[in-house]
C-alpha cells in the first residue's frame, strides 16, 4: 500500500493502452526481475519519461550585415583560409610582397 499524507487523496484510474506484443512482453519481464508490478513499471517509466526536459536545440545561426558594409565581394566565404587570411591581415597587417 501506498503512503500518503492524511489529508491526500489518493485516486487511481484504470486505462487501456495498446502496445506492440514484443514490447508488452520485454515489459513483463522487467517487472518480474525487479519485483513490481507491470503497472508499477509503467507507471515508473511514464513519470520518468515526462520529468525529463527535452534536449534544447540550439537557435539557427543567421549571419546579419548592416546594408552590405559588412560582407567583403572579395572574400569567399566557403574557403577558411580566406578567412585565416583577413585575421591575420587585420590582426599583423598585410605581409610585404
Amino acid at each position: 500500500m501506498l503512503s500518503a499524507p492524511e489529508n491526500a487523496i489518493l485516486c487511481l484510474v484504470r486505462t487501456t493502452i495498446d502496445l506492440p506484443e514484443p514490447l508488452l512482453q520485454n515489459a513483463k519481464r522487467r517487472a518480474a526481475d525487479r519485483g513490481v508490478t507491470l503497472s508499477a513499471l509503467v507507471e515508473d517509466a511514464l513519470r520518468g519519461h515526462l520529468a525529463a526536459r527535452p534536449a534544447q536545440t540550439a537557435a539557427p545561426f543567421k549571419l546579419h550585415s548592416v546594408r552590405g558594409r559588412l560582407v567583403r565581394p572579395d572574400l569567399d566565404l566557403d574557403r577558411a583560409s580566406s578567412l585565416i587570411t583577413l585575421d591575420d591581415e587585420s590582426e599583423f597587417g598585410r605581409g610585404k610582397s
